[in-house]
């Protein structure tokens, strides 16, 4: 009985390593990204995850999607492309 304990606990504790060092983090990363893409208005400055700069011009719940007006025009993106809002980092103060 005892042996049998034994020989599960290094698997028990190589789960709970890969949870923490692996598991945890990509769902904090997750939500933090769901997070954000919720918060996302019109006007708000962005880049997309491929580098793409323009600014959100309509918003869509219905499909999760976003107009994205560049200079060259407007785009129709996904909301999880977006990679960061650049309006409260183009207003912060300098440091």
């Amino acid at each position: 009985m005892g042996e049998g304990i034994g020989s599960l606990l290094p698997f028990v504790l190589m789960f709970v390593v890969v949870y923490f060092f692996m598991i945890a983090p990509q769902m904090k990363r997750a939500k933090k990204e769901k997070k954000f893409a919720a918060e996302l208005k019109r006007g708000d400055r962005v880049i997309t995850k491929s580098g793409l700069h323009g600014k959100i011009a309509e918003l869509n719940d219905k499909d999760n999607s976003c107009v994205i007006e560049t200079m060259a025009g407007k785009l129709k993106f996904d909301k999880s492309s977006i990679s960061m809002e650049m309006s409260t980092k183009l207003n912060a103060p300098a440091k």
